[in-house]
């Protein structure tokens, strides 16, 4: 089936049009695996809290709903009012209507991956009611009106400069002023009223312990923290695979999550949430959106591991010069390629090919995802159901044909070593996708199944 929309390869090409950007995003975000790496050598125990982590993890997932209903009435007894949403729009209308309880037109948000799945700032503002979000990067990307492009570095494809641009264009900044520290300042005078004059605030959610009702949200900038504790009313917003069964369990996610992700010892904020203040109101919603179908496929379950820490991204190849937006979803990199086909096989069977299936993510993934081979897994279902694109089908069906014959594949090879040599016009060419970035290789004088066959004595 042909998409009408543009794949991964269309908004890849759109990217690499700016090839200096490329570059830089690509060394920029190399740079942020090498810290990884060396904060994960830094500790001795690195590699069995990666596999207490899935260990964990796996038993969340053979035990979610037990896990779920333990957390509800945990959570209700710390005076949390818990709501269920079965799918994206069900959470976005709970949370409409929190805010018409209230009667309330105007939030801000932290950063939440969820909502980013959800739609949520468009179903709002369709509603009326302004977002704000706090994070900066968000921020920029939301003054720019455009998603974020990671998910835990969302403007990672903007330079400096352009940023002083934008935050020359609404927030009124000096023109050409990019001075980092100067538009940081700016975003939090900016933010300060925000925070102060909202009345609910909407945050996502890190983790959530089964065992004792509470959620925990990670920050650097404290930003989720100024928006709870100021607020009348605090939205949580949460994936129902974001539980552990104990507190205990807390610190091995702590001390794998920021190492993953920026290569810090742990986060600036880890702020725990049990109970409101009094005269607060909290509420936590817990979204399923896809999750339980993913829980049962049994090839692709341990996606739902996933702690959102971003390293997959900094160490892929293909994300990190194709850039977030070529991923056409809320999460991008290699990560979102094995989750987004649960949501809509035809809309994302694009995504599990744009990988080298190099296994580089699932080498530094913290709970031990097997994220490359999910990635040839979906591949396979893709095509078995008839999402893949009519070119990569039938491409891959005649690849099949030749292989599955010694004769024909020993022919085919030699008729592409004579055209190569006799005929290099009618594959070094624009018509040649692989010619477009590429050079041919120089053709060889034998195969070699014929140098064996002369040389095995």
């Amino acid at each position: 089936m042909e998409r009408t929309h543009k794949d991964h390869a269309q908004l890849s090409d759109v990217f690499n049009e700016d090839e200096p950007r490329v570059n830089w995003h690509d060394e920029t975000l190399w740079w942020v695996r090498q810290k990884r790496d060396r904060a994960a050598h830094g500790i001795p125990e690195f590699e069995l809290l990666r596999e207490t982590a899935s260990q964990i993890k796996n038993n969340v997932l053979s035990n979610l709903s037990d896990y779920l209903v333990q957390f509800e009435a945990n959570a209700l007894a710390n005076g949390i009012i818990v709501h269920w949403a079965a799918n994206a729009a069900e959470h976005n209308r709970i949370v409409h209507s929190i805010l018409e309880k209230h009667d309330v037109k105007r939030i801000v948000k932290s950063k939440s991956m969820l909502t980013e799945e959800c739609h949520l700032n468009e179903y709002l503002g369709g509603q009326g009611i302004s977002v704000v979000d706090s994070d900066l990067g968000e921020l920029i990307v939301q003054l720019a009106k455009e998603p974020p492009s990671h998910i835990v570095l969302p403007c990672i494809h903007k330079k400096k400069e352009e940023i002083g641009e934008i935050f020359h264009r609404h927030l009124g900044t000096e023109k050409g002023m990019s001075d980092p520290q100067v538009l940081t300042e700016t975003a939090r005078q900016h933010l300060r009223e925000t925070f102060l004059t909202r009345r609910i605030a909407l945050t996502g959610v890190n983790f959530a312990i089964a065992e004792t009702g509470e959620f925990v949200v990670c920050t650097n900038e404290g930003n989720a923290d100024m928006g709870a504790h100021l607020s009348d009313v605090h939205i949580a917003s949460m994936g129902i695979e974001k539980l552990i069964p104990k507190r205990k369990h807390l610190g091995v996610f702590l001390r794998l999550l920021t190492r993953s992700a920026t290569g810090q010892p742990v986060t600036t904020y880890s702020s725990h949430f049990k109970t409101p203040r009094k005269g607060q109101e909290m509420h936590i919603i817990l979204v399923d959106n896809g999750r339980s179908a993913q829980l049962g496929r049994k090839e692709f379950r341990n996606s739902l591991k996933c702690i959102r820490c971003g390293a997959c991204m900094n160490t892929c190849p293909v994300y990190r010069r194709s850039g977030g937006h070529s991923y056409h979803n809320a999460i991008a990199g290699p990560i979102g390629a094995i989750l987004a086909p649960n949501l809509d096989m035809k809309e994302y069977a694009d995504l599990p090919f744009a990988s080298t299936l190099c296994g580089s993510c699932s080498n530094v993934c913290p709970v031990k995802i097997d994220i490359h081979d999910q990635l040839y897994k979906w591949r396979q279902v893709i095509v078995q159901e008839g999402y893949a694109a009519t070119v990569k089908s039938v491409s891959m069906k005649a690849m099949a044909f030749t292989l599955s014959s010694p004769a024909l594949y020993r022919f085919a090879g030699k008729s592409g070593r004579l055209f190569l040599k006799y005929a290099p016009f009618a594959v070094s060419n624009q018509m040649n996708p692989w010619y477009k970035q590429r050079e041919m290789p120089e053709p060889p004088a034998e195969s070699f199944g014929e140098w064996y066959k002369k040389n095995r004595n």
